[in-house]
Formats: C-alpha cells, structure tokens, sequence
C-alpha cells in the first residue's frame, strides 16, 4: 500500500470518529449511473433538477389563529437543483446542491434565498470503502411543525464513514458526524430568542453491520452514541443512546428510499427535565407500479427540540401517504395527507399554561397533472394546513393553491 493511500485511510478514519446528529441517517454516497447522466461538461456529470412548486395563493401567510385575521398573499418558489459528480483516479467527488428561492407579493419580510450543500469524496479500495464530507445549510424556512416564524439560520456539518467487507454480502462500519446548528441573532418566536435557546453542537458515533440481501436491497443494523450541547440553554444538553435497524433500496428498485425503526435512550443531563426510552422510526418509501400508479409512504418519531425552556422537547410522530394515478394518456391526478402529533414533556416545577400538552398537525392536498414528456409536469394544486392546540396562539388554518411545474423528478 502507498503512503498516499496510508495517508487516505488515516484522514477518514479520523474524521469517522469525529461526532454529531442523525449518523443513523448517513448513507455511503455512490457513484453515478453513467446511464442516466443528463449532462457531462469535462471532467463533471450532473442531474439538474428544476421545481416551482407553488405559484399561487398563501391564504395564511404567518400561521395565525384566525381570531386573528391572517394576512394572504401571493407566492411563488423556484427551485433549481442538481446532482454532481466528479471522478478522481478511482475515487469519486459527489455532491448536491439545491435552491429555494421563495418570493412574496405583498409581504418582503418572507422572501428569501435558502440554500442546501453537501459534497463528500468517496474512496473505493479492495475490501475499504470511506468517505469524507460535510454539508452547509443557510435558509429561512420554518425549523418544523412547532415554530411558525420563518427564523434565519445555519447549519454545517463535517462527516466520515468508513465500510470495510468481511465477506461477500456483509459489511462492518463506522460512522460519525459534527454538526452545529445557529440562529440568527435577533429571530425570536413567542417571546423566545431562538439563538438563545436553540444554537446547539451535536456529535454523533456509530458502529454499524451491514449486509447486502439483493444488488437493490440492503438492511443496516446501528448501534449510535449521540450527544447534544446548547451554547447558552444547557437545561436541554443530554446523550443518547440508540439501537436502529434499516432497510435501504437503490433509487432503480421497484420500491425505493429507506425504512429506519429503533429504539432511542434520550437521557437529559439536567435533573429537571424528564428522559424518554421507546421507539423511533424514519421511513420514506415510494412504490410505482406499471408507470400509471405511484404510492408515497412516511413515518417519523423521534425526540424534537422546543423553543419553549419549560417544555424543552417534544415528541413527534406522524405519518405521510401520497398516491398519484394516471387517468388518461398524459393526465395524472394525486391525492396526499398527513398526521403528526407532538407530546411536550414538562419541565419538573416549571409553571406551564397547559400540563403534558400535546398539539396535532394535519395536512391535505390533492393536484391534478399533464406530464409533457419523461421529464416535464405542469400541475395545479390544493393544500390545506390545520393545526390543533390547547393554546389558542398555536392553532391556524391555512390554504394554499396554484401551478406547479417540476422537471427531472
């Protein structure tokens, strides 16, 4: 072995013991299909992707209850994307980049560029395979289900992983990641300086077996160690421990994504705040069959951050199911709904407006669609956004319909 391919090895096996979020969520990057590259300049392949995905009205523009009166306006969000690729001797540089570029008629204060980076240097040899990366994050967007104001922050993440293959079908691994997540001064939400309760350092080791069950289908098992610091909201540091089973299929299966089930140890560090041992999940899954009918199917449960120091974290399940069908030559019509529901966990002596709280979060929509060729779809499309809550500032209903157009998805 070279000195340069000692040196290779030794880089990743240090950044593979560098720590942070969601390692269950790591995958190998992989090589392009040189079958399915739509444009080749020199040396770099790429899949460029392009979605409008609303360009309509925003009945409830800020989430307000609607004792409230909420303000509607036009929007419209373009979204250009693009996987990249770039062989290196034998090693492959790949990438994504993604842009949401969301704008706003009326209310300037809720346009803005959000971007999305990622870029790794995957290493094949004979029986090792590592990889090197990270990613960036700089948006706007809403942080989830909880918080309505669509708060500026940063996200950057350094990452490894390592595979070695012990024998012909069954890989043993380590993985890890280092994340920081930041607000941007001054965005607050109820009272609360996000940056103040949410800007927070998360390191993540795991040790995982693998084993490949057809050349499409792969199941994973994960033991993960995960730790969690806030700058300046140390009630909600804490370390978990988590056992995940998943099972991976290639993006050219009949079924593709990935389903993660566990079992998650969340021990908070401080004595006021209670932990929570049980179950997790992260599952998306599509299924298409004959061309004409495709099937969309998620699920998630896993412990989310609060805004609120009196009810630190909150439990999120929820489930997602989408259908598209074709009806007749290029017409297609789809129909989607969604659930979530967030238990909060109280504080112990904290004073809280309601004990034990739990909201829901309900989502529908439906489209109709003219596919123009393989690539093109124009739609338009209704959505509609409901949200429950024993505390009236957190309740909202809210419309959205418009066109739609996406390209290569």
């Amino acid at each position: 072995m070279s000195a340069d391919q000692k040196f290779r090895i030794g880089l990743c096996l240090c950044a593979a013991f560098l720590a942070t979020a969601a390692s269950q969520a790591q995958e190998m990057p992989k090589p392009p299909d040189l079958d399915r590259v739509r444009l080749r300049a020199g040396p770099v392949l790429l899949n460029p992707t392009l979605a409008i995905p609303n360009a309509g009205i925003d009945t409830n523009v800020f989430n307000e209850p609607d004792y409230a009166e909420p303000d509607k306006d036009f929007t419209i969000t373009f979204t250009p994307a693009a996987d990249v690729w770039m062989r290196m001797g034998r090693s492959w540089i790949v990438g994504n980049v993604k842009e949401d570029l969301v704008w706003y008629n009326e209310f300037d204060s809720e346009r803005s560029a959000n971007g999305h980076f990622t870029a790794s240097l995957l290493m094949p040899f004979n029986r090792l395979t590592a990889a090197v990366g990270g990613n960036w994050i700089d948006t706007r967007e809403r942080p989830g289900f909880e918080i309505d104001t669509r708060a500026g922050r940063t996200e950057q993440a350094y990452n490894g992983i390592l595979e070695v293959r012990a024998l012909s079908k069954t890989f043993f691994g380590v993985r890890g990641e280092h994340r920081s997540i930041e607000f941007d001064e001054g965005e607050s939400y109820q009272g609360s300086e996000l940056s103040t309760e949410l800007n927070r350092t998360v390191s993540n080791f795991g040790l995982t077996a693998r084993n490949q069950l057809t050349p499409l289908t792969s199941i994973t098992f994960a033991l993960g160690f995960q730790q969690e610091r806030f700058d300046l909201s140390p009630l909600r540091d804490s370390d978990s421990t988590r056992f995940d089973v998943g099972l991976n299929f290639d993006r050219f299966a009949l079924i593709t994504g990935s389903a993660t089930f566990g079992i998650r140890d969340f021990r908070p560090l401080s004595s006021d705040v209670p932990g929570y041992t049980g179950s997790t999940a992260a599952v998306s899954l599509s299924y298409t069959a004959l061309e004409s009918t495709k099937l969309t199917f998620g699920v998630v449960r896993d412990v989310q951050y609060s805004y609120d120091v009196n009810q630190p974290y909150y439990l999120q399940s929820g489930f997602t199911v989408g259908l598209g069908q074709q009806i007749y030559g290029p017409i297609d019509v789809e129909f989607r709904v969604g659930f979530d529901r967030l238990a909060y966990a109280d504080r112990q002596g904290a004073d809280v407006a309601v004990t034990d709280r739990v909201d829901h979060v309900r989502n529908y929509g439906g489209g109709v669609g003219y596919r123009l060729g393989r690539d093109f779809r124009f739609g338009f499309n209704v959505d509609r956004a409901h949200r429950e809550s024993e505390l009236p500032a957190h309740q909202y209903n809210g419309f959205r319909y418009g066109f739609a157009m996406t390209y290569g998805l």
